[in-house]
């Protein structure tokens, strides 16, 4: 193979690395985007182009923002924080939809201009909206803002969000139209139920802090994996932060959180350092520094819970006793799926089950109440 081949290829596995990372944890699946830019074409779109032409056309829109995963930023820190930046902005896709819509027009006349403008416009904006309603955060508002929005009541993968849009889609291309727009309206409903839900339960939770004693700097409440029935409750701290779950059948049953340290004397001494800074903004506050073998590392505590993160960066390591930096690499720590979703499948139905906490000796998590924690 000659030079530039291996050059090729080695591209190509380097952006496939960046894909498979930021598609972990950073956005919803590419199937549910795809499904939804293509049942909002075939609803605008209607009888006016072929059904199937308007959904091949939305898929390919619908996740389009998502090809910045593709994008080398320089380190992972970077890879992470500028994912969802410019490419999910709501002004520049505005701005890029006509010119979208006239090459659409170029290949399929029929579908007309404006009616094309609409139907791009609205796959686009939507692949961007329904990426708000995850904890990552989009920066919707630039170039004016940078600020990552983020309603935080859906999970990056959302079964009963995606089915209806799935069932409705594939109806309406075997010639049911009007089951597409049966499936946008009930996964629309889904969206709402989330966020009511997600409201109940931080009206729950503040209800109950208030009984408690503690230095209370923010609070986040996310669901669990998968599901809108359990959430997870995390309360940041000066020197600690405390993690809980509440399940909409735990009823009047008080949220029991285990409490861990933040090292507040780390951060102290890396608050200066761009990655530690960057994270910290990026993760809203909801982060902790800790050092594990000599090295320095920082958490993004939004995605995943103890002790399995998506996001641990090591920023610097001890060198005769000081601090140096050193480039960011990623760790991430995967837990136990199977033992994870028999876990939330019980405690969502009001078991009142301790979280998977400890690795086994095979490595995968159990059932067991980390010891290291202080339960609340």
């Amino acid at each position: 193979m000659s030079r530039a081949g291996v050059q090729i290829r080695r591209q190509l596995r380097k952006m496939r690395r960046l894909a498979d990372l930021r598609g972990t944890q950073t956005k919803m699946d590419s199937l549910t985007q795809m499904t939804l830019g293509s049942a909002v074409g075939v609803a605008v779109m209607g009888r006016r182009v072929p059904v199937w032409r308007s959904a091949l056309v939305g898929a390919f829109f619908g996740t389009l923002p998502d090809l910045d995963s593709f994008v080398d930023y320089g380190d992972p820190i970077r890879n992470v924080t500028y994912h969802r930046g410019a490419s999910h902005s709501l002004f520049y896709l505005s701005l890029l939809s006509p010119l979208f819509a006239w090459l659409i027009t170029r290949w399929m006349p029929s579908g007309g201009f404006r009616r094309w403008w609409a139907s791009l416009w609205l796959i686009l904006i939507t692949h961007v909206l329904l990426d708000t309603m995850t904890v990552y955060g989009t920066q919707i508002g630039q170039p004016f803002t940078d600020n990552p929005f983020g309603v935080a009541s859906l999970f990056i993968i959302a079964p009963l969000y995606t089915l209806p849009l799935l069932v409705g889609l594939l109806l309406a291309l075997g010639g049911r139209h009007r089951a597409n727009q049966w499936g946008l309206a009930l996964t629309t409903g889904y969206l709402l139920w989330s966020m009511a839900a997600q409201s109940w339960v931080e009206t729950r939770v503040e209800r109950e802090l208030a009984d408690r004693d503690w230095p209370v700097e923010r609070v986040l409440v996310t669901p669990s994996a998968f599901n809108t029935l359990l959430w997870r409750v995390l309360v940041m701290a000066p020197d600690h932060y405390y993690e809980g779950f509440y399940a909409l059948a735990d009823g009047d049953r008080a949220i029991a959180f285990d409490r861990f340290e933040r090292d507040r004397a780390l951060y102290e001494s890396l608050k200066d350092d761009w990655g530690v800074q960057r994270i910290a903004w990026f993760s809203k506050g909801f982060f902790k520094l800790s050092e594990r073998d000599g090295m320095a590392r920082i958490t993004d505590l939004r995605m995943g819970q103890e002790p399995f993160y998506s996001f641990n960066f090591v920023v610097a390591e001890r060198v005769d006793g000081q601090w140096q930096p050193v480039p960011p690499q990623l760790q991430m720590e995967r837990p136990d799926i199977g033992a994870g979703l028999r876990w939330i499948v019980r405690r969502a139905q009001g078991q009142p089950l301790s979280p998977p906490r400890v690795k086994s000796g095979n490595g995968e998590s159990s059932l067991t109440q980390e010891p290291a924690s202080e339960r609340q």
